[in-house]
């Protein structure tokens, strides 16, 4: 049987890609922006031995699958096709037509990308340090040059804030900060605290723009060294620091304000009350607390998948929750929640900067960290996208404070962080 007919068998005969396979065959709809190739018999025994998501991320990763055109595009009408939906014994008989039980019997081991939970260096009890440190290293010790080419100049590897829609992505970023900082009522002289900072732009925007004496840690051996290279360019070393170091591990207390943008989503679950108590007790009666994080659209969803693309090629042990359970939390904890909203829309715009310069850079990247790699964030950044368009996830930021024993909060009667202060030029 050819394979174009087991394409067609599950995605119709009007599919609107174009799919080519190595035996010849063609299907969907020729001319298509998007065209899908099986390379190889190998992609067959992954999809196979894998069906669904995790079977193509495995043989587009591994090269026996490709995608020509846009990927989010790609991903968008893959969605919309009207599958026929063959039933068992269909599936059966189109399995028989490809190989038979033989597909099934010699496994085909995945690409080194993916992370399997039985490797040595995965061991260890969920969310330890040790453990924790290894996951970060894996998604963000990538190489900070292609980190470069990917995020722009802010190296922010979280979601942007758009003033507007025409805004750049640089603009985006420098609101997001200055958002984090208004909300959190910076001022100079102040000290705050940036747990998972990342590259260091929270840190680096306090200390510039509001005098804030900042210090910044993260997981990262890798963006701790970008970060103080570029503290030290600017000349900010009297007020901003970025350690690499466990968030668990910082010892100075009484800060100011705590901000946390990207961060709440490698805790885990059963880790997210005491997470909550340690920033509670790093502030200052009056303190701010502004949490950044990716959530579920509601608590009816698993935390994790651990079969999933996301957990085995790009954030392992990553668990995410609705903000609902999120703001009990912070409430048990000891804060008063002051104000929330979701920039869900804004990932998304976010995301679809992220992949247009990976597209601009493709053959560097590529060279950079290899081809495998760069399929991965290709696939992960555009799937990102469309699940944030459709809602499958969220971003929620949530401001909080640290009340006086009288109950005084410190807080603005109506908020007064609407208006942006600073914009990238």
């Amino acid at each position: 049987m050819a394979l174009a007919e087991v394409f067609e068998a599950f995605a119709g005969p009007d599919a609107p890609v174009e799919f080519t396979a190595y035996d010849g065959s063609r299907a969907g709809t020729a001319g298509s922006p998007v065209k899908i190739t099986v390379r190889s018999p190998v992609a067959v025994a992954y999809l196979a031995q894998a069906p669904g998501e995790l079977g193509l991320a495995r043989a587009y990763v591994a090269g026996h699958l490709d995608v020509e055109g846009d990927m989010y595009e790609a991903l968008v009408r893959l969605t919309k096709v009207q599958s026929t939906s063959p039933g068992m014994a269909e599936k059966l008989r189109l399995l028989q037509a490809l190989g038979g039980p033989k597909l099934l019997i010699h496994r085909m081991p995945p690409p080194p990308q993916e992370v399997r939970q039985h490797r040595r260096w995965l061991a260890g009890r969920m969310h330890s340090k040790g453990r924790d440190a290894k996951v970060i290293s894996h998604h963000y010790d990538v190489s900070n040059r292609f980190y470069e080419w990917v995020l722009g100049p802010s190296m922010a590897y979280t979601c942007a804030c758009y003033p507007r829609e025409d805004a750049t992505l640089e603009e985006a970023q420098a609101n997001k900060h200055d958002l984090v900082a208004r909300k959190l009522g910076l001022t100079d002289g102040q000290r705050l605290l940036d747990v998972g900072c990342g590259w260091g732009g929270m840190v680096m925007h306090a200390a510039r723009e509001y005098g804030v004496k900042a210090l910044g840690v993260t997981l990262s051996a890798q963006q701790a060294a970008w970060a103080q290279a570029a503290i030290e360019r600017e000349g900010l070393s009297r007020l901003a620091e970025v350690r690499h170091l466990d968030y668990r591990d910082v010892p100075e207390t009484g800060f100011d304000a705590v901000s946390s943008i990207g961060l709440t989503e490698h805790i885990g679950k059963a880790n997210l009350p005491s997470y909550f108590s340690f920033l509670f007790g790093k502030l200052k009666v009056g303190g701010r607390l502004l949490n950044h994080c990716i959530t579920r659209p509601d608590n009816t969803e698993p935390a994790i998948r651990k079969g999933g693309f996301i957990n085995r090629y790009v954030f392992p042990d990553g668990e995410l929750e609705g903000p609902g359970y999120l703001i009990s939390l912070m409430h048990d904890t000891g804060f008063e929640v002051r104000h929330e909203e979701n920039l869900r829309e804004h990932y998304a715009k976010t995301l679809a900067a992220w992949c247009a310069n990976l597209d601009a850079r493709w053959e560097d990247a590529v060279q950079e960290v290899g081809q495998g790699t760069a399929r991965v964030w290709r696939l992960y950044m555009a799937g990102s996208r469309l699940g944030f368009d459709r809602n499958q996830v969220e971003l929620h930021q949530v401001l909080c404070v640290r009340l006086a024993a009288d109950g005084t909060s410190g807080m603005p009667l109506r908020p007064d962080w609407e208006l942006p202060q600073v914009l990238a030029g």
